[in-house]
């Protein structure tokens, strides 16, 4: 079968298969963050394994800046990206890695040291080189489908730090007066995350890119002029016209390239760039180590991440509701601004609050994380065609990577004062 104009043949088309396809995209999401949220989730573990080397930071700082880097090679080069190896190489990349931390853990027998925590540590490079490929092609690829896509996305990868969190939990009431309790639920955590990249990558491979209305999207795009999508129409069979191209039609627009998309969609970026440097600047660092002695003992700093995950997964469909939806540019950029209200809030609740107050901060945090993610990232594409929507959604997501590194690093500010 072969795609261009001819094959949007009105909204029954594109709505088939659109509940399968929301579901897909939610544990393509969710898959997306699962095993770094393993990895912060068992901070505990990690704290008991490698107590003078700060793991907790250390991995979110490891794992930022191979992230960004590939996020930015992908983002200028995006145009000439097949975006379904390139999301196949990604989700891969998380399933060995999960595995090698399997492996680690046997061959030393749960043991620390600086060589485990060197192992640790490339492999957790290993999964940041993987979320540099598929974040930002999974978010480049559903923006230009329905914005119930990419929203269930982006709840997918919140709903991973909830299950994360849940599950810690759980292992660890199971497992804590047990002898090796912590290590247990270390190794259930490792497995659970290779079972579920395992799973993304047979969804992703022979799933949805055989859904009616992802065929629909794609080929519309398609005679647009993305070339992006046509390893993904081929795999669901169907054939590719020859497009014309802008310089042998002058009928056809040229793509606006990426500096002109950026231009116009500089308070979208500024937007997504604020709103994580916010967050990791104060979660997960922060909430790990900062918190001095309470009452709720090792659980307080579970409950605290489990408290932001839950509530950034609410956020992030919080959207769905119109009437509650931001949708003006300026109305976006205020909210993100004033947010920034929270920095002082967390000091003294620090300093001077009780674990009542940090927990509804936290939520607070969480809430306002995903919700304002989800917001620009249906707003952001909606005026442009599908080449320009792809290019648009790998630019956001460099910008939200490049928020999450920068946070990261002033996350380690919070340590003033305390004699490291």
């Amino acid at each position: 079968m072969a795609y261009g104009e001819d094959d949007h043949r009105g909204v029954h088309t594109t709505q088939e298969g659109k509940s399968l396809g929301v579901f897909i995209c939610w544990l393509l999401g969710n898959g997306c963050l699962f095993g770094y949220n393993s990895m912060l989730t068992i901070e505990d573990y990690f704290v008991h394994l490698f107590p003078n080397y700060h793991p907790v930071r250390v991995i979110t700082l490891t794992y930022q800046p191979f992230v960004l880097v590939v996020a930015a090679v992908f983002a200028y080069h995006e145009a000439k990206v097949n975006t379904r190896v390139r999301n196949l190489v990604g989700y891969s990349l998380f399933f060995l890695g999960s595995l090698a931390l399997i492996i680690l853990d046997l061959a030393t027998s749960g043991r620390g040291g600086i060589a485990t925590f060197i192992g640790v540590c490339t492999v957790v490079a290993v999964f940041g080189v993987a979320e540099g490929h598929v974040e930002g092609a999974m978010t480049g690829d559903l923006s230009l489908m329905c914005p119930e896509f990419i929203q269930s996305f982006s709840a997918g990868m919140a709903a991973s730090g909830a299950i994360t969190s849940a599950l810690r939990l759980i292992t660890k009431a199971a497992f804590e007066k047990s002898r090796d309790g912590l290590r247990r639920g270390a190794m259930l955590f490792f497995s659970a995350s290779c079972f579920f990249e395992l799973l993304c990558v047979v969804l992703y491979a022979h799933v949805f890119p055989k859904l009616p209305i992802v065929k629909f999207y794609r080929a519309k795009a398609a005679s647009e002029g993305s070339l992006t999508v046509a390893a993904d129409l081929a795999a669901a069979g169907l054939q590719r016209h020859t497009k014309p191209s802008a310089e042998d039609d002058p009928a056809i627009p040229e793509r606006l390239s990426n500096k002109q998309l950026l231009m116009q969609n500089m308070d979208y970026a500024l937007d997504m760039f604020l709103i994580y440097l916010l967050t990791l600047s104060i979660f997960p660092g922060f909430l790990a180590e900062d918190l001095g002695s309470h009452s709720l003992g090792s659980w307080y700093a579970l409950v605290l991440i489990a408290s932001y995950n839950g509530s950034d997964l609410i956020g992030r469909y919080a959207p769905l509701v119109e009437s509650i939806k931001v949708t003006s540019r300026r109305g976006l950029l205020a909210a993100v601004l004033a947010r920034y209200l929270l920095l002082p809030a967390f000091y003294y609740a620090a300093r001077y609050g009780g674990e009542a107050w940090m927990i509804v901060l936290v939520s607070a945090l969480g809430l306002s994380n995903g919700y304002l993610t989800v917001c620009v990232l249906t707003e952001a594409p909606r005026p442009y065609k599908g080449p320009e929507q792809n290019a648009l959604g790998n630019l956001l997501v460099f910008c939200l990577l490049a928020g999450i590194c920068l946070g990261a690093v002033l996350d380690w500010l919070w340590l003033i004062g305390k004699g490291w």
